[in-house]
């Protein structure tokens, strides 16, 4: 990285914490009641620049490289407010690189710009009742007709399912196919007639994060909306991966230093004993042990972040990065929720946060059950 870079980061990083600190964190309690974030704040995160930030600039992109995109979440996710950080690592780092890599030059000028303004806000349409991990098992239909498809279906645990106006939307278009065949993207325009969007899921964590089921009656597109080529939407998917595995690390090391030094600050004023927690030698043990755990993740992450710059990024490794980090954080917030005591279950500490919004990265973006099996099957060819 040049001097130059770095300078530019840090004072890329110095106006996201501003507006965190200054345009988030005040309202964020409240948003977590309320479990939805405005849709204001979208067009705020576009205002700043934070949205979709390595689009090039011949779509209005600033054109950066993935290291911003990356400091975009660690930041979110460090300030606890993984929320927005969610909803983020879908509308940045997931929609618009499949309209980028797959899109018509039609389709990149009509959705990217809007969604560097916050004025299209993008959804992933994977997930189904019946298929999560499980791509192969999805049973929406798309039926070719006339100019273009008819929709049918639902999904479900769909991140900005309350927001979003853009839906890159996956689709049985061959059901003679077998296994991952026959499977198409298309970019769902949410206007459509027949689209109606269920109740926002009630969740144990990411409460300001709308997460919906989504349903599709007889929903007519053109075949313009399709993404790429029909029936090839499987492979679509998959290039993406190695990026949103990734990204989910990102987030995840971002929160884990986030409670830590919290917890830090908390265990060296709070006291117990006639003297402060931190003085016990259990204390002392945990936090050494949980501050070597996010360096060590911490600099594979960072080898990963490379990596991926290069091209080189396997999907091995971008799926140990999601399941070594994501567990690192999820017992990081735990044993720092710990070391609160009474007070870390209590919600005006925002440790109790992190414990519960620690829990659902180890499920998102594939389960670190599948990782492993990912990982295994590399290991062992």
């Amino acid at each position: 990285m040049t001097n130059d870079l770095t300078a530019e980061l840090e004072f890329f990083q110095e106006n996201l914490d501003r507006f965190i600190l200054s345009e988030v964190l005040p309202n964020y309690e409240q948003w977590e009641k309320d479990e939805m974030f405005p849709r204001a704040l979208w067009t705020q995160l576009g205002e700043q620049g934070f949205l979709a930030v390595e689009v090039p600039e011949e779509y209005g992109g600033a054109g950066a490289n993935f290291l911003f995109s990356a400091l975009i979440l660690e930041r979110f996710f460090y300030h606890n407010c993984s929320s927005i950080g969610s909803a983020l690592q879908v509308h940045n780092d997931i929609v618009p690189h499949y309209v980028l890599r797959h899109g018509t030059e039609e389709q990149k000028q009509h959705y990217l710009p809007k969604m560097i303004s916050g004025e299209c806000i993008g959804a992933i349409g994977m997930s189904e009742p019946a298929a999560g991990s499980d791509l192969q098992g999805l049973k929406m239909r798309a039926r070719e007709e006339g100019d273009g498809f008819v929709i049918n279906g639902s999904k479900i645990f769909i991140t900005n399912g309350q927001h979003c106006d853009l839906i890159a939307l996956a689709a049985r278009t061959n059901t003679d196919a077998k296994g991952s065949k026959g499977t198409s993207v298309f970019l769902f325009d949410c206007k459509t007639p027949g689209f109606k969007r269920g109740r926002n899921l009630e969740k144990i964590g990411l409460h300001a994060s709308d997460t919906s089921e989504l349903f599709f009656e007889d929903c007519h597109v053109l075949a313009s909306a399709v993404l790429g080529q029909v029936d090839q939407g499987f492979r679509i998917l998959m290039g993406e991966l190695q990026r949103e595995r990734l990204a989910i690390a990102v987030s995840a090391i971002g929160a884990a230093e986030g409670v830590l030094e919290q917890t830090i600050s908390y265990v060296k004023e709070r006291e117990a004993f006639g003297q402060t927690v931190a003085d016990f030698q259990n204390t002392k043990f945990t936090i050494a042990e949980l501050a070597t755990e996010v360096k060590l993740n911490r600099a594979f992450i960072e080898q990963c972040k490379r990596q991926f710059m290069d091209d080189e990024l396997s999907v091995a490794d971008a799926s140990m990065a999601k399941y070594a980090s994501t567990d690192m954080q999820y017992r990081v917030a735990d044993r720092c929720l710990q070391l609160h005591g009474g007070y870390g279950y209590m919600k005006e500490y925002g440790v109790s946060r992190a414990y519960l919004d620690a829990r659902v990265q180890c499920i998102y973006g594939g389960t670190n059950e599948i990782m492993k099996e990912i990982i295994g099957r590399d290991v062992l060819k």
